[in-house]
């Protein structure tokens, strides 16, 4: 399967838009947003976040089906630190590459700005956890209950990549 990733900008607000509703509809244990919340972001709201962080895209065809951020850490003592967030693969893609292209791409722009990159994943998510591993990230802790999404608790896993 061919695909491209890119960074996106603001001209991708709407497919942003459009597949990060989805992502948080059908995984809302994976990401701290709610469906609800970003639902009710105005379009202008994700293009300004598209001007604000990096975040990267997959594309299959014309199609976004995929995407990745990045954010350094901006407080003097903790601005050699960035992390990852929000990974998204629709999922027919899943096991396509596309996720370690797009992790690639934000490792090569992070080289740019930080020394090391931290990513936290659903603890009990072993795929992505097989993931994470497989991408260089070693695991340092873990919070009980990071999470609470109708009544349930979910661990989170903490890991970080040297760089």
């Amino acid at each position: 399967m061919k695909f491209v990733v890119r960074r996106l900008t603001e001209t991708d607000a709407r497919a942003y838009r459009d597949i990060r509703l989805q992502a948080l509809e059908e995984y809302p244990e994976a990401f701290q947003a709610t469906y609800e919340s970003a639902l009710d972001l105005p379009l202008e709201a994700y293009a300004v976040r598209l001007q604000m962080y990096a975040l990267f895209g997959g594309f299959s065809g014309e199609e976004l089906s995929g995407f990745l951020g990045f954010t350094p850490l901006r407080n003097p003592k903790i601005s050699h630190k960035g992390v990852l967030w929000g990974m998204y693969v629709q999922p027919d893609l899943r096991g396509s590459g596309m996720a370690e292209a797009m992790v690639e791409a934000a490792l090569d722009h992070a080289r740019g700005h930080v020394e090391q990159v931290l990513i936290s994943v659903i603890a009990d998510n072993a795929r992505a956890r097989r993931f994470y591993e497989k991408m260089g990230f070693e695991p340092y802790g873990c919070e009980p209950r990071a999470l609470k999404i109708g009544g349930k608790y979910y661990d989170e896993e903490f890991r970080v990549k040297i760089l």
